[in-house]
């Protein structure tokens, strides 16, 4: 496997994860609970004030991880993982600990993560083509994260790896301006 590194706390949890998951033969099934917990995040404002805030004790973090985890089904290496990060007092990470772990696992299938951030969702037929761009260009299989962020105005940022490419509107404006000022 080429060496990938994740840095800081997220990445020393992500690939103590990321090995457990490999030697247990179950990065798939890691994966999926730990898309399944990331989902639940983004549909729960109170899941996010209990991942987000430092105000929660550990025995708290943890009692009602549990519960949600009890509740989804999502047991096993993923399921104590997500307990044990509550009990270290470490969810303020969970994001960041799921976003390495991805990238882990996409480098072991062999798969490039473009981070894309566009101002309103992109439809299936725009993705593909996206896609296959990103495909041709890095002469890898390309997965896009797609996110949202209205304030771009149109256009897209992507960003594979170390390389950024913002094609925004909201950059395109701001270097208007910029230049602008300058002229006077």
């Amino acid at each position: 496997m080429a060496e990938t590194y994740v840095s800081g706390v997220a990445g020393r949890y992500a690939t103590a994860l990321f090995e457990l998951a490999r030697e247990a033969g179950a990065i798939d099934a890691v994966k999926a609970d730990l898309d399944r917990f990331s989902a639940l995040i983004a549909e729960s404002d109170d899941l996010k004030r209990l991942v987000r805030s430092p105000v929660f004790s550990s025995e708290e973090q943890e009692r009602a991880v549990s519960a949600v985890l009890a509740k989804v089904g999502i047991g096993g290496l993923a399921g104590n993982f997500f307990k044990t990060v509550a009990a270290n007092r470490r969810l303020f990470a969970i994001e960041a600990i799921i976003r390495g772990f991805e990238a882990l696992a996409a480098v072991e299938r062999g798969e490039v993560v473009a981070e894309v951030t566009v101002a309103q969702p992109l439809s299936d037929a725009h993705a593909a083509t996206l896609k296959a761009a990103l495909d041709q260009m890095t002469g890898k299989s390309v997965q896009l994260a797609v996110t949202v962020d209205p304030s771009l105005l149109g256009g897209l940022k992507v960003k594979i790896g170390s390389r950024l490419v913002d094609a925004s509107l909201k950059t395109k404006l701001n270097s208007i301006r910029t230049a602008m000022k300058e002229v006077r």
